[in-house]
């Protein structure tokens, strides 16, 4: 027997909302980590007019004074809050199937709704197959594209949010993040090392590393969260082996040798060094100087935030169907911001 249209809606919303219940990001983790990161970290935002806002205090405005016995002293008004206000966005992805899909797939559909008829066995695995697989294809490009677009600065849409290479650019010096000009205020802006070497007699990798990691925690707390491309680690990797390390090898039970390669881990200040195999795929789409490859950010979680709007992370929906076209649609929407609420816990490093 034939489905409804309701009865294909209703499937449809009902196999997206399961899919998206039980199947968490951290499936991406591997391949996404930044995104990992900062859904692991998200923070909702209270609905806004226009922007997301951080309040940050920039400076105490003391009015310290030393005096003697009956000496006048003096008392000012203090500002020192500035708030950065975060535009939010929207994010949509969606699929849509049509009629003669489905009866290529056996399905039936009518506008009848004659609920004393059962579609028959075959249809509903045949329906509920094909819902899973678009349901699951839906939530991995949704998370492919919204992870590329959290790297990246807003400038290449409109309507994107402001990502990554905004937050924490190359050059810290120009630009208005979160509304507060960095030319003028040199207390928003991030820390910065670029043209890095890793040469044996000469590399400046490990003293640059050192002096941003010092910078970043100069205002308290430091970073715990540092990702780099596959250029960065390779160069840092050499770089330490080939100053400080030594290459070993066991021997096996007599019949042979054994011998072990591969590094399990790098870190800095204890901070794991993730790599990061989206900053390849970035440089195959985008032309960034310096490129993604060669970059490494030192991040504080703490203050590097998803915002999605309440009520607003990741919602199913399900427009209805068109009067004019046989077809039914299912999304996912999302909207909301990445935020910093204090730039110079923050910082990039590049290769030359």
């Amino acid at each position: 027997m034939p489905f409804s249209s309701q009865e294909i809606t209703e499937a449809g919303k009902i196999g997206l909302d399961f899919y998206m219940k039980n199947n968490p990001v951290d499936q991406v983790a591997i391949e996404r980590p930044l995104l990992k990161m900062l859904m692991a970290g998200k923070e909702s935002a209270p609905g806004a007019k226009q922007y997301i806002v951080e309040q940050l205090r920039y400076r105490y405005q003391s009015n310290f004074q030393w005096f003697n016995g009956a000496q006048v002293v003096t008392y000012n008004r203090r500002t020192t809050i500035e708030q950065a206000q975060w535009t939010w966005r929207s994010a949509h992805d969606g699929f849509a199937l049509d009629e003669d899909r489905l009866a290529q797939n056996g399905i039936i559909v009518t506008d009848e709704k004659d609920n004393s008829r059962n579609s028959s066995g075959a249809e509903r695995i045949q329906l509920t197959n094909l819902i899973t697989e678009q349901s699951s294809v839906l939530r991995m490009g949704f998370e492919e594209i919204f992870g590329e677009q959290l790297h990246l600065s807003g400038t290449q849409s409109t309507d994107a949010i402001t990502g990554l290479d905004a937050i924490i650019p190359s050059d810290p010096t120009t630009g208005s993040p979160g509304g507060i000009n960095r030319a003028s205020n040199t207390w928003w802006r991030s820390q910065v090392a670029t043209g890095l070497t890793t040469t044996t007699t000469d590399g400046t990798i490990l003293d640059n590393m050192e002096t941003v990691w010092r910078l970043c925690t100069r205002n308290g707390g430091q970073p715990n969260f540092i990702i780099a491309g596959s250029a960065f680690i390779d160069g840092f990797r050499n770089f330490m082996l080939k100053t400080y390390g030594k290459v070993e090898f066991t021997m096996g039970d007599g019949f042979g040798k054994e011998i072990k390669g591969g590094t399990d881990m790098m870190s800095f200040h204890g901070v794991p060094i993730i790599w990061s195999p989206e900053f390849y795929n970035l440089d195959q789409k985008y032309s960034a100087s310096p490129t993604w490859e060669k970059r490494c950010y030192f991040i504080n979680k703490k203050y590097l935030k998803l915002r999605p709007l309440e009520g607003h992370d990741m919602i199913t929906r399900k427009p209805p169907r068109a009067y004019d076209k046989y077809e039914y649609y299912w999304g996912l929407t999302w909207r909301g911001a990445v935020t910093t609420g204090r730039s110079n816990a923050h910082g990039f490093l590049s290769l030359a």
